[in-house]
């Protein structure tokens, strides 16, 4: 693919299609559709015959997420290699996205009646956005030069976040606007509008994206396996840096708490959390999701100056620690200030934690080596992790009926990960 590196226009596309995708993540893993969710399958009646079994509703859809990141776990090595392979990237990208917005709009037929039907939209949805990430990223080092990915990248993080802002303003409107089931059907609608954006939104940055390489070859079985042949070289290649190894084999464990608590968060608080009417549930937690979003930049920033003065992972050794307070603490939270003031702090170690772990595994690879392989193996390492810490916490969920139970027991992994970062070799540490 033959590209001006310093075509302005091109960036602007690029970065404009996180303003068109960042909508999924806040509208419908984070905030609106746990709220309609909660709504349809109350605590007191969240039951769910699903496939011949009975399960507990936030056990259910913490299962159906964790099978979700192992397709995309799967998917990830297989579509990276496709997109290394300089096929048409935007074809892929294009598939992906209309997938995931389709499957937003599809959701609008979400009920207690049609459960199938509504948990395969959420079950593509997700798998829509996390494959359409992957030739998204993959375009940064063909449209930028090396100087100028950085920031771009924080400006397409910059617009996502601006965007995904106002619709989510723009549902809660709607939706505060109404009572009983007319506000379920505005969080229905919401879910509609968010395909709609993501999906139209997103032609600007297709229109603009290189198509690839018209003259490329097809795409055989070694090209489709290749990524998995890249991984397992990564493997090997470990076990000959033994901080890298060790670090890595950290992240792994607390990695597994980190993203099931992000995921989680707002079923937690509108399962668990004593709210005096539907209204203030509703507001009290997209409140709670804007508190976290805002304070995790300020987070991030103060994550950053403590790593500079202390290094990176007597930094991360903190957060961890936080993290585990912050679980234990979770399981006496009752009322709405109590949720708030907890917002914040995940916010705090949130925006640190996700940022410090990338930049601590970037310092910590070997210079000689070809960092996009190690970086799809971490990649796969964080979803995996995804994986086997969503099932263990929809398992407690569903055997305990308790999320208190679910979310104190993560501590464990925080607990964990703490103790294996203390074994990372000193010396020669990245600071």
């Amino acid at each position: 693919m033959t590209t001006n590196l310093n075509n302005k226009k091109l960036w602007n596309a690029w970065a404009f299609y996180d303003w068109a995708n960042s909508v999924y993540p806040l509208v419908i893993s984070s905030s609106i559709f746990p709220l309609y969710f909660g709504f349809i399958f109350p605590k007191n009646n969240d039951q769910i015959v699903f496939l011949g079994a009975t399960f507990k509703s936030t056990a259910l859809i913490s299962y159906v997420t964790a099978f979700a990141f192992l397709v995309v776990a799967f998917l990830s090595p297989i579509l990276s290699g496709i997109a290394d392979y300089a096929g048409n990237k935007k074809r892929f990208m294009q598939f992906f996205c209309y997938l995931g917005a389709l499957s937003c709009i599809g959701m609008y037929g979400f009920t207690p009646e049609n459960i199938y039907w509504g948990i395969l939209c959420f079950f593509f949805g997700l798998i829509g956005f996390w494959g359409s990430l992957v030739f998204y990223n993959s375009y940064l080092p063909d449209i930028a030069p090396k100087d100028e990915q950085d920031r771009l990248s924080a400006k397409g993080y910059s617009m996502g976040y601006i965007g995904s802002v106002l619709l989510l303003l723009a549902s809660l409107f709607l939706i505060l606007s109404k009572e009983g089931e007319e506000a379920l059907q505005m969080m229905r609608w919401s879910f509609v509008l968010t395909g709609i954006w993501w999906m139209g939104f997103a032609q600007y940055s297709f229109f603009h994206l290189p198509k690839g390489n018209k003259n490329a070859p097809k795409v055989t079985k070694d090209v489709l396996w290749n990524g998995f042949k890249e991984l397992k070289k990564v493997q090997k290649q470990l076990y000959y840096h033994l901080r890298l190894f060790r670090y890595l084999t950290a992240f792994f464990v607390y990695s597994m708490a980190v993203q099931t608590v992000m995921l989680v968060a707002t079923y937690f608080g509108e399962q668990e959390i004593a709210w005096s009417t539907d209204s203030e549930k509703t507001t009290g937690l997209i409140i709670s999701i804007l508190l976290i979003q805002l304070v995790a930049v300020f987070g991030a920033l103060i994550t950053s100056k403590a790593s500079e003065k202390f290094g990176n992972v007597p930094t991360l050794i903190v957060i961890n620690a936080i993290w585990a307070v912050i679980c234990v603490c979770a399981y006496f939270v009752y009322v709405p200030i109590q949720f708030y003031i907890t917002a914040v702090f995940v916010g705090l170690v949130m925006g640190g934690v996700q940022s410090l772990s990338r930049s601590t595994y970037s310092k910590f690879l070997p210079k000689t080596e070809d960092t996009t392989s190690f970086f799809s193996f971490y990649d796969v390492t964080e979803k995996i992790g995804i994986v086997i810490g969503m099932a263990i916490y929809a398992t407690i969920d569903q055997v305990t009926g308790s999320m208190r139970n679910a979310i104190f027991f993560l501590t464990v992994f925080f607990v964990v990960g703490l103790l294996l970062l203390f074994r990372i070799p000193k010396e020669n540490e990245a600071n």
